[in-house]
């Protein structure tokens, strides 16, 4: 069997990322849009001599929906479980039970086979001691602030907020990320947030910002106005086929991912070294009381950050953080 770039990076996800054993199970959830990259890893782990099931749904339409119950019930059956979808099953009580359960879980949501030999190729134990040394700096946060020089200027509280590492290796039981992955996040305190946010490069569900940008005003944490052309309607059109909860400020998180690049795939851009993202939506899934289903992140490039008045991120650049 000749081995191919995918081959290499189903291996490396299912090896390196997860840390599979001998005599573990692994079930892959795929659908048929992502077939080919959720049978990559199904038939590596097959011939790395691991148990694997391959189960495949049609696609979800927004990011958060949960899967049919009976593949629900199969999470909670298996030592490994990897999600090649085109929606995210990140933030689903799907996945959720399945980790309360001991499972170690990677989902790769809207994945594609660039973006997989790409973000897959990447040094992870680079990118681990980067994310963890970012976490340790966040835990120590009450307020958060961000500006952009296109506009952007939106403070938030994160004391006493969980701040989650992605790092690309979920070696203990319960463990979850994306894969390829790479950031630092957590859930603002719900109510907190104001000012405005320009997403300039790119929104969950919608692709790359190209020719206008989304201005999003949020009052007490929640997004109230959204401007910005054809784009900005189709994310208000998703945001209230779901209701009021779905304009929740839901997410701050930080790329740490040195090798990725903005493609216009969420699970790459989000993961993107020089950028933050602020999603809208379910928290429930980092320590936060809302949980609606949809998550929805939006990427701004070379954001100035500050932590409690202390500088942490200027245009893009992490200071202190190698």
């Amino acid at each position: 069997m000749k081995i191919t770039k995918l081959d290499k990076a189903s291996r490396i996800a299912i090896l390196d990322c997860m840390g599979a054993k001998s005599r573990e199970s692994i079930l892959v959830v795929s659908d048929v849009n992502k077939r080919k990259i959720g049978l990559s890893l199904f038939n590596n782990a097959v011939a790395l001599g691991l148990y694997a099931l391959y189960v495949e749904m049609k696609p979800g339409n927004i990011n958060g929906e949960e899967p049919p119950e009976h593949i629900a019930g199969l999470m909670k059956q298996f030592d490994i479980v990897l999600c090649p979808t085109t929606k995210s099953l990140t933030h689903t009580d799907a996945r959720r039970n399945a980790s309360a359960s001991g499972v170690r879980i990677a989902t790769f949501p809207g994945i594609t086979e660039d973006v997989m030999i790409r973000g897959l190729g990447a040094d992870y134990k680079k990118i681990a001691a980067r994310t963890m040394k970012l976490k340790k700096i966040l835990e120590k946060g009450k307020e958060i602030r961000v500006i952009t020089a296109l506009g952007t200027d939106i403070s938030f509280r994160i004391a006493g907020r969980k701040v989650i590492p992605s790092s690309g290796l979920f070696l203990k039981k319960g463990e979850s990320g994306n894969l390829p992955t790479g950031e630092t996040y957590l859930a603002p305190v719900e109510g907190t947030a104001n000012g405005v946010f320009i997403v300039d490069g790119s929104m969950a569900g919608l692709g790359l910002i190209k020719n206008t940008n989304i201005r999003i005003e949020v009052k007490d944490g929640y997004a109230e106005k959204i401007t910005g052309g054809v784009i900005a309607q189709k994310l208000v059109k998703m945001l209230d086929s779901v209701g009021r909860d779905a304009r929740n400020i839901a997410e701050f998180g930080v790329g740490t991912n040195d090798t990725a690049r903005l493609s216009g795939i969420l699970l790459e851009d989000e993961k993107v070294m020089g950028t933050i993202h602020i999603a809208l939506g379910n928290n429930k899934s980092m320590g936060g009381s809302v949980n609606v289903p949809i998550h929805l992140d939006g990427v701004v490039k070379k954001p100035t950050v500050y932590m409690d008045g202390k500088l942490l991120m200027k245009n893009g650049k992490l200071i202190g953080i190698e």
